[in-house]
Parts: C-alpha cells; sequence; structure tokens
C-alpha cells in the first residue's frame, strides 16, 4: 500500500506512503506579503507510466528474489479494486522457510479530494485531481538473527505539484554491526551513483522518521529516507528544522535536480534493496536461537507494530483514502508480545540492541563502534 507523504517543515506547509503553501493575505500597510512559490516545471507527459512500470517492475524483481531466497514459500496474490479510483496488487509470503511473514505491495490510486493529511500541509493542491502510485514491502523472518526490514517508493501528482519520495529501513533483533554496514554502504552507492549530496541528508531523516518519541528509541538502524523530492532544491523536507538532516540539507544549499534524476534515484534505491538485504539473510539464516532469543525478538517486535500504528503516515494516508485495509495493516507480525517495565539484563546483547542498535550512529565511518560490539558477539 501506498505511503504517505510527510509534512514538511521548512515553510510549515505507509507502510501514499510540502511545504506550506500560500502567501500571507490581509497583512498591515507597509507589511509584505511573502511570494507564493513559484510552480514546478512539469513532468514528463509519460511521467505516470514511466513511475507505475519502475514501482511495479520492482515489486516482480523483488518477490522473485525473496522466493527464491526462501526456497519454502512463494507470494500469494491479490488484485484489489479502489471505488474512488486505482486498484493494486497485494502479495504476501506466509510460513515461508526464512521468513514468517511479508508482503510487497503495489498501488496506484487517484481521486477528486485529497485526505486532510495532506491538505493541511499542500493547501495549493485543493480541488486538484490526484495520482498516486507505490511499491512498499515489510519482512518479518523467523530467526532473531536476522533483521525485520521495510521498504517503500512513492510517486505523487496533483495539479501544479509532484512528488518523488522513499527509502529502506533495517530493523535488527540481535543486532551484528557488519550487517548495518552493509546495509548502509549499498544504500549510500544507490544514492552516490545519481549524486552524493543524497546519502549524508537522507540517512539522519530516516533516522529521525523511524523514532519512537514514547520510548526514545529509533526503530532500527536506520537507512535512507526521503520524501517531497521535486526541482525546488532543498533536499531536507522534514518536521525538526533543528536536526542533524536539516544541517545536512542547509550544509549542502539547493540541489538542482529535475524530474528525470529523481526517477534515477528511486531506482537505484529501489533495486539496491536485494543486493542490501539478501547477503544479510544467507548469513544468518542458519545461525541456532532458542526460546529466550524467540521470546526477545517477539518483544522487540512489538515497537515495530506501535511506530506503525501511532506514527507511521502511510497508514494514515491509506485509511484516510480508503485503501484496502489488508494491504495498509501488511506491515505488522504475525506474531508479537508486549511485557510490563521489561528491562534487558545489563551488559547482555540485549542491552546492547536497545543502548546502541535504537540509536543513530556513523554506521560506515565511527571506528568505537566494532570495541562497543565485539563483547557481545556483535561482530564477525
Amino acid at each position: 500500500m501506498l505511503k504517505g507523504p510527510l509534512s514538511p517543515v521548512q515553510t510549515k506547509v505507509t507502510d501514499l506512503n510540502g511545504h506550506s503553501g500560500g502567501a500571507a493575505s490581509g497583512g498591515a500597510a507597509g507589511e509584505v506579503s511573502p511570494s507564493p512559490e513559484p510552480p514546478l516545471e512539469q513532468p514528463p507527459a509519460d511521467s505516470r507510466a514511466r513511475a507505475k512500470a519502475l514501482l511495479m517492475g520492482l515489486q516482480d524483481s523483488i518477490c522473485a528474489g525473496l522466493e527464491a531466497l526462501d526456497g519454502g514459500a512463494t507470494f500469494a496474490e491479490e488484485s484489489w479494486i479502489r471505488p474512488e479510483g486505482g486498484g493494486g496488487r497485494s502479495r504476501v509470503m506466509t510460513g515461508g522457510r526464512v521468513f514468517e511473514q511479508g508482503g510487497v505491495n503495489f498501488s496506484e490510486v487517484e481521486g477528486d479530494q485529497l485526505p486532510p493529511s495532506i491538505l493541511s500541509q499542500r493547501p495549493e493542491a485543493k480541488g486538484q485531481r490526484w495520482f498516486a502510485t507505490g511499491t512498499s514491502m515489510v519482512l518479518h523472518p523467523r530467526s532473531p538473527y536476522i533483521p525485520t526490514i521495510h521498504l517503500n517508493y512513492r510517486y505523487f501528482e496533483a495539479g501544479p505539484v509532484w512528488w518523488f519520495g522513499g527509502g529502506a529501513d533495517l530493523t535488527p533483533y540481535y543486532p551484528f554491526l557488519e550487517d548495518a554496514k552493509h546495509f548502509h554502504q549499498t544504500l549510500k552507492n544507490a544514492c552516490d551513483s545519481v549524486n552524493p549530496a543524497y546519502y549524508p541528508v537522507f540517512k539522519p531523516w530516516c533516522d529521525e522518521y523511524f523514532f519512537l518519541k514514547h520510548r526514545q528509541e529509533t526503530r532500527g538502524v536506520g537507512g535512507i529516507f526521503y520524501d517531497y523530492q521535486d526541482p525546488r532544491g532543498v533536499l531536507y523536507k522534514g518536521q525538526d528544522p533543528e536536526g542533524p538532516a536539516a544541517a545536512a540539507s542547509a550544509g549542502q544549499g539547493p540541489l538542482g535536480q529535475n524530474w528525470e534524476q529523481l526517477f534515477a534515484l528511486a531506482s537505484a534505491c529501489g533495486n539496491a534493496f536485494l543486493p542490501s538485504y539478501v547477503p544479510i539473510v544467507e548469513k544468518r539464516q542458519h545461525l541456532p536461537y532458542g526460546e529466550r532469543e524467540r521470546q526477545f525478538q517477539l518483544y522487540r517486535r512489538g515497537r515495530y507494530v506501535e511506530f506503525n500504528l501511532v506514527f507511521d503516515r502511510g497508514t494514515i494516508f491509506g485509511l484516510q483514502t480508503n485503501g484496502r485495509t489488508e494491504s495498509i495493516l501488511m506491515s505488522l507480525p504475525p506474531l508479537v508480545r508486549w511485557e510490563y517495565g521489561y528491562k534487558p539484563p545489563e551488559g547482555s546483547r540485549e542491552a546492547l540492541l536497545t543502548d546502541l542498535f535504537t540509536r543513530p550512529q556513523n554506521w560506515l565511518a565511527d571506528p568505537s563502534l566494532a570495541a562497543r560490539c565485539q563483547p557481545h558477539q556483535a561482530v564477525d
């Protein structure tokens, strides 16, 4: 199901998944009203068809790769129609050798009335017929040593506005430093293949977005996240103007980019998924584990549920636009548990997860991480 766009903060305007539009009016004499933003350059005439082809192709290639990796289960597909316009393909795997449950969804939806979650931030799109297409995925492996993973890439048009968004993030339970490094390096390489300015902004933006405020934890080791990418040039359009992502964007300055470059970014990052994740699964899938590890995995899955139901704007967007409920909630794990007042034993590997791997880190350039992970068998 499409993941919803985030509300940016620069100008205060799920698992689809803008700035404050409009000039002030009626000011006192002598006040200068801010000028409205100039209109975006028009996307290519075939923009919707090309975006759809890219995202459907990602769904196909990812599903084929995951079926080959699991070797014991296949994706069941359900096609669905949205009464207001559009539809999609939901593909779900259950009871696999590697994957306890996972889904890879594609949707292409349109309508006449945008939901409040967008109109409150992009009022210039009011009254415009809108179009949104995206591919999203969440995988919940059986083994506590294999991380849960999420991916979402999307494209949106509504009258005078259009943008690309997306990203991927990794949620380990019993983490390995090399896995976090591999995941981030692969996504950085994909971003760098289009523009090396992207990863330094999109990495901290991911840490910021996938953050459980009530727990003061990140959902995992992050990855990349971006939204509202258009030719206006400011990369960060998130909710924390004082945070690391905003600072990285300000340091970069306005970046010239057009529809073709942003399409190339979605393609490069989407196609980086299998290389970023398959080697991790292949390395960890045969590690033995017991009931302690399984119970901790189920407990930590609770954090995933909390984020998706409390904070995920893709979930909000999907429900507000009458999306297919089963597809929207496909991201939830099949089994999960909560435990009142749980605290991991001091010095345990479980404590390493909460103390280090649910805090933003410079996974690619901090030499101190290895020393912190070594005593917990979290370094190969």
